[in-house]
């Protein structure tokens, strides 16, 4: 436990103080200099966001990236946004979080068996990263899930959020042939942690397999359009629990 504590402290520390796109920092900081009157008396966090909740989470989370005026703002993951509030709504449902709202971070929100992370740390501008800020913020999701040694379940918000799982090689080595395509409720079996992947005491069982889920992501119009749906969510946070069980 205080190993994976430590090691994920160290991801966080390297994530906040990164400023490898300058694209992506002017906007975030842009959108802090910008801000709408709902939040114009506040101060934006405006810098790129660490993966939160339980070190020892069973389920992964996996988001696009921070909105501009929610985690930019706030400085937590999918919180003070519609998005969030629809997750966290259902991670409450489900036995994950410890409250349904998610308005900033000491909201006192906490998550048990859940990790939330996004493949890209800093707000984009149109939610649209580019290719090359993408592969500037893979490593990070890389070592998350190397350090999350518990997790059973990768849960993918959304097609970009899949392909980039994809890309890591623990993922896209694990299916033969091209990559299966992006649909709500697809469950594909991955292998476990790669050989010295984490550390592990003589004698103690390996890694057990784990499982990437694909739901849409809970964008405004998804849900707002019905393309997804609270059943439909909580179905599929229901399937997770059995496969990280």
């Amino acid at each position: 436990m205080q190993s994976v504590v430590r090691r994920l402290e160290g991801i966080r520390h390297e994530v906040v103080n990164c400023s490898l796109c300058p694209r992506l920092v002017a906007w975030r900081e842009a959108a802090a200099s910008n801000p709408p009157t709902a939040h114009a008396t506040e101060r934006y966090w405006a810098r790129p966001l660490p993966g939160f909740g339980d070190p020892m989470a069973r389920l992964v989370i996996v988001g696009l990236a921070p909105a501009a005026h929610g985690g930019n703002r706030t400085g937590r993951m999918f919180t003070g946004d519609r998005s969030g509030s629809f997750l966290f709504s259902a991670l409450y449902r489900a036995g994950y979080a410890s409250q349904p709202l998610s308005s900033s971070v000491d909201d006192g929100l906490h998550l048990s068996g859940a990790w939330v992370t996004a493949a890209v740390r800093c707000a984009p501008p149109a939610n649209k990263p580019t290719p090359t800020e993408r592969n500037a913020c893979v490593g990070y999701l890389s070592s998350e899930l190397q350090a999350l040694t518990q997790a059973r379940v990768l849960l993918a918000l959304g097609a970009f959020a899949y392909e980039v799982l994809w890309r890591l090689p623990e993922v896209r080595g694990a299916i033969n042939g091209k990559r299966p395509r992006f649909a709500h409720g697809l469950e594909m079996p991955l292998p476990p942690l790669e050989v010295g992947a984490v550390e592990r005491r003589e004698g103690e069982p390996p890694p057990a397999r784990r499982t990437l889920l694909c739901s849409y992501h809970p964008s405004q119009r998804n849900v707002f359009t019905g393309l997804l749906d609270t059943d439909m969510f909580d179905q599929l946070l229901a399937r997770a629990h059995q496969l990280g069980a």
